[in-house]
């Protein structure tokens, strides 16, 4: 019998390097947003615009190859997020061939995570919440999160929320979120 797997970090300081920025500006949206490491983590920060998409956002570079996180139950993400619901979203693979990769937008598993107004928040993301959606839509499909081959993981600030209504923690304005650690948890 193996012994639990314990807490491991995935990213913190420079392993965000390869992060990069999506904002609504791909579906004609005017949100400009940007990721960079600072020594505290990763920040996101810049002007989000509700009309015309209403989503800043920092992701992962596809992951290649894919976090194995089969031992682990959920993630940890430690976040100064200003007292905003965020949206974690990971992409896996399908058990469909990849089909689903070639969705327009991706289906992502994503959960809301809300944040405290101020001061360092322990966001837990266990893999059992997490919804299958396609551009901020729930999806009926008969899929199944793989923890064994994550692609992709991403933090958003959206006007929708998991299930494709709107946000009650959305705020246009100016934002700055920061992600100071992704650990994956037993």
């Amino acid at each position: 019998m193996q012994p639990p797997a314990s807490e491991q970090i995935l990213f913190q300081g420079s392993d965000f390097a390869d992060w990069a920025s999506l904002n609504d500006t791909i579906m004609g949206g005017r949100s400009r947003a940007g990721c960079r490491v600072t020594p505290e983590g990763l920040v996101l920060d810049g002007e989000l615009v509700e009309t015309g998409g209403g989503f800043v956002s920092c992701r992962s570079p596809r992951l290649q190859p894919p976090l194995d996180l089969s031992p682990y139950s959920a993630l940890q993400l430690d976040v100064e997020g200003e007292g905003r619901t965020l949206k974690i979203a990971l992409g896996c693979r399908d058990g469909a061939m990849g089909l689903t990769e070639l969705i327009p937008g991706g289906l992502r598993w994503v959960v809301d995570v809300a944040t405290k107004p101020s001061g360092l928040t322990p966001v837990v993301v266990p893999f059992a919440d997490l919804r299958p959606t396609v551009r901020a839509k729930p999806v009926g499909l008969p899929l199944r999160f793989d923890p064994s081959g994550i692609t992709r993981i991403q933090v958003l600030h959206s006007k929708f929320g998991d299930a494709g209504d709107l946000n009650p923690g959305f705020r246009a304005g100016s934002i700055r979120v920061l992600i100071r650690s992704i650990r994956a948890l037993p």
